[in-house]
């Protein structure tokens, strides 16, 4: 019964970072696009920059301890 539960909670993790990823780099991609229809500085896009990596970092980090609760629940 445990063990199903942890597999689930990754899974759940996995769907939310596969979702923060979709969606940043979805906004990226459209605040990219927006931004010079509407003449917004550098200054906005680099903010849009650095929240998408901010997002990104945070996935490769969920992805990881993810990974390594995998690994332990095998051995």
């Amino acid at each position: 019964m445990m063990r199903i539960n942890t597999e689930q909670n990754q899974m759940v993790q996995g769907r939310i970072t596969a979702l923060v990823i979709a969606g940043s780099v979805s906004l990226w991609l459209i605040a990219n696009w927006l931004g010079p229809k509407f003449g917004l500085s550098l200054r906005y896009a680099i903010l849009a920059d650095f929240f998408v990596l901010a997002a990104l970092f945070w996935a490769l980090l969920n992805c990881f301890f993810i990974w390594r609760k995998r690994q332990s629940s095998k051995g």
